[in-house]
């Protein structure tokens, strides 16, 4: 009689951690496209202005859904402002967390590390742990063990998923952790990828967000309205579905432990108005393949390397059609992934190792 087989470890301190150092998947080197070296040094050179034109765009919508929702508080009027304010704030601060991560979206880099600890407070991500955590992420991309980022481990957590349309899951996850470093100490997967010399900042910025979110709460009680709340705080519950949807178009349901980004991101074509809400992060082979890319040259990156590459998702809906059955099949089948099929044309990947079953 066969068997299921039994569930993988995804934490960090686990045995497939050292599983996955001894099948050389740690640390290892991936497949890259070809690419000219003049041509990449192109796509690479940084510049303010985008970023300064999207960012300086994204805070007058929430300042204007914020005070049209002030303005028509208490009437039912207010939901409207608040769901544009709300996705604005706790969904489209995840890719501005990321690209001023990477220090891309801007040439200036006091500009990348002001936006990026802004939006890591918006996205309920303490900008230390997670500086370090992404780094892993893009070093071990969707390696078992190693990748402290993984979003939908096999077989999903459907009710995970379903609570993280409101950040109900990841939400009191990260206060769990944000007080833990506010006393000093780290969890111990957090332990695995910080280094030493950066964890009192890690104490001390946890300390500065508890702050921020007591002073919030007490201005709250002061006037007697929730109003507070719903302007800081709260919106990285109520509006952070849109980062969940984009979310997962990036890597669920694709294969684990393989050594090519082009099997385990996916490429999905979005229009003018997504593309602004994400910061091109639809792009996300080609992303994780050239990290050192701005956001706004993704694109034209994407157009370079199209030749070498599965054939991109034509739309949020032609993703889900695929992201959806293969997680049900997973929930009985955890061995099962999406296959990408590169083009006949495509280089091959080589030695790497081939993906766990």
């Amino acid at each position: 009689m066969l068997t299921a087989p039994a569930p993988r470890d995804y934490s960090l301190t686990g045995p497939e951690n050292q599983r996955a150092g001894a099948r050389g998947l740690a640390d290892a080197e991936w497949y890259t496209c070809m690419i000219p070296r003049s041509r990449l040094k192109e796509l690479m050179q940084r510049r303010d202005g985008p970023a300064i034109r999207d960012t300086l765009l994204w805070f007058a919508l929430l300042i204007i859904t914020g005070t049209i929702g002030c303005l028509t508080w208490g009437t039912w009027w207010t939901i409207l402002p608040f769901m544009a304010y709300g996705v604005l704030y706790g969904s489209c601060s995840d890719s501005r967390w990321h690209e001023s991560l990477h220090r891309t979206a801007f040439k200036t880099v006091w500009m990348n590390d002001a936006l990026y600890e802004l939006a890591s407070f918006m996205v309920l991500r303490e900008s230390v742990p997670w500086r370090w955590s992404h780094t892993r992420h893009h070093t071990d991309t969707i390696i078992v063990g190693r990748d402290p980022e993984i979003a939908v481990p096999r077989p999903p957590d459907f009710l995970g998923l379903a609570l993280s349309l409101f950040s109900l899951k990841s939400g009191p996850r990260e206060f769990r952790r944000m007080a833990l470093h506010v006393f000093g100490r780290l969890t111990p997967g957090e332990a695995t990828y910080i280094p030493e010399t950066e964890r009192p900042k890690v104490y001390r910025n946890a300390r500065i967000y508890l702050a921020i979110y007591l002073a919030v709460i007490a201005t709250a009680v002061a006037t007697r309205s929730f109003l507070p709340l719903m302007l800081v705080g709260f919106p990285s519950f109520y509006g952070a579905w849109l980062l969940l949807v984009f979310g997962l178009t990036q890597h669920a349901g694709l294969a684990e432990d393989v050594l090519d980004h082009r099997l385990n991101c996916r490429t999905v074509y979005m229009n003018p108005v997504l593309r602004y809400l994400y910061w091109e992060m639809n792009y996300h082979v080609e992303h994780h393949m050239f990290p050192l890319v701005p956001y706004h040259a993704l694109g034209h990156l994407h157009q370079e390397l199209k030749a070498d590459m599965p054939v991109p998702y034509d739309g949020l809906w032609a993703a889900y059609r695929e992201i959806i059955p293969t997680l049900l099949r997973q929930a009985k089948d955890p061995a099962y992934h999406v296959q990408r099929r590169l083009p006949a044309s495509a280089r091959a990947l080589g030695s790497n190792p081939q993906p766990a079953t």
